[in-house]
């Protein structure tokens, strides 16, 4: 008689199903119910909700430009010290972080 090895075990499927009817009948919160417990004090601390209208807020940004004595690693695309850099080739140079 050949026996199936890729089979599960009768003792391992019990298990399984004893855990999973073990997790169904967990008294764990869903998300419905926990939504329905936050206050609208939670939210109004300056918090912006996903999907908010920000088209009306301004970003400013301090652009520092490049230094002589950096690069810009041509896989990771962060600026680097030149002490970190591993390869130049091609006019592309590396970090020792992506060259590994």
């Amino acid at each position: 008689m050949a026996t199936d090895y890729d089979e599960v075990r009768p003792d391992v499927a019990e298990a399984r199903k004893a855990s999973l009817e073990a997790v169904k009948s967990a008294n764990a919160p869903d998300a419905r119910s926990v939504s329905r417990d936050l206050d609208e004090e939670d939210t109004s601390d300056g918090v912006e909700l996903a999907g908010a209208d920000l088209s009306n807020e301004e970003l400013t940004v301090t652009v520092v430009p490049q230094k002589e004595d950096e690069f810009l690693c041509g896989s990771c695309f962060l600026i680097r010290h030149r002490t970190l850099l591993a390869r130049e080739a091609n006019g592309v140079a590396y970090c020792r972080d992506c060259e590994g």
